[in-house]
């Protein structure tokens, strides 16, 4: 499948920024599954590509002059795997016990130990036990808009009992590395089709082990597998390793932030 992304996160500031220092999580990853078409990064400012220890791309965006707003706008098309039942290899980067350990955002309790305990103890096929391990988690975790900010962790997701699929995929992710499983958060974008809002979507990947063949990825939101209608830009232990934007700034006063994301497939073109 072909998805031509148009992605706009604009920030505005109540008093003028004297310097911004800005991480761009916004390239597609390379990856057998998919391949960057054509992708362009738009902003302002002096940009430096590189990968990180995850293998994302990851622009450095610095603006040193004083400013009001920064627009950032990112265009391209991308061509995906239809299938969704791929497994992917180990890239060698890190081993897959790196995601294991917690993290303040996928941190763990007693109640989600128990949770993860009876639903991820089961025996039977791994990927059928994991799909319906995201079944459960939008039963406790129901899918709400605006009923977390992104600072918010696991554990907080779970005891609320809403949120929106970054807090259904960090639920996810606790529980599996409280089981001992390896998991890591994924970022990136969903084709729905054009039914109801588009907008940047989380979902996590999990180890099956070399014997299966590397990691599988699921979309808990969807409780499904995920496939030719997601595209990965970026992977990490939680949101804040794989989040699209993440920086600093010095002065700005209030900010306001407005993100517009679409796709369309290669026929709506």
């Amino acid at each position: 499948m072909e998805l031509h992304i148009r992605h706009e996160t604009l920030y505005r500031y109540g008093e003028p920024v004297k310097r911004s220092v800005q991480n761009l999580r916004l390239t597609p990853r390379r990856e057998p599954i998919q391949r960057a078409l054509s992708w362009d990064i738009s902003a302002p400012g002096r940009q430096h590509a590189q990968i990180d220890a995850y293998g994302n791309v990851v622009h450095l965006l610095t603006l040193d002059e004083p400013h009001r707003e920064i627009r950032i706008v990112v265009n391209g098309v991308v061509e995906t795997e239809d299938s969704e039942s791929v497994v992917l290899a180990n890239d060698g980067k890190l081993s897959p016990l790196a995601y294991v350990a917690e993290t303040p955002l996928t941190r763990s309790d007693e109640a989600m130990a128990r949770f993860a305990s009876q639903h991820l103890g089961a025996q039977g096929d791994r990927r059928d036990l994991l799909l319906d391990f995201a079944h459960a988690v939008c039963e406790v975790v129901k899918y709400e808009k605006g009923a977390s900010d992104v600072h918010d962790s696991a554990v907080r997701a779970f005891g609320r009992g809403k949120g929106v699929c970054q807090d259904q995929a960090h639920v996810f992710v606790a529980c599996c590395r409280t089981a001992g499983i390896p998991a890591r958060y994924v970022s990136g974008y969903l084709y729905t089709g054009g039914d109801g809002e588009v907008a940047s979507h989380a979902w996590v990947d999990v180890w099956l082990g070399p014997e299966f063949g590397g990691w599988t990825s699921i979309d808990v939101t969807h409780r499904a597998f995920a496939g030719g209608r997601h595209c990965r830009l970026a992977i990490g232990r939680d949101y804040l390793d794989a989040c699209p934007v993440r920086g600093v700034r010095r002065g700005g006063g209030a900010e306001e932030m407005h993100v517009a994301v679409s796709i369309a497939a290669s026929e709506q073109q």
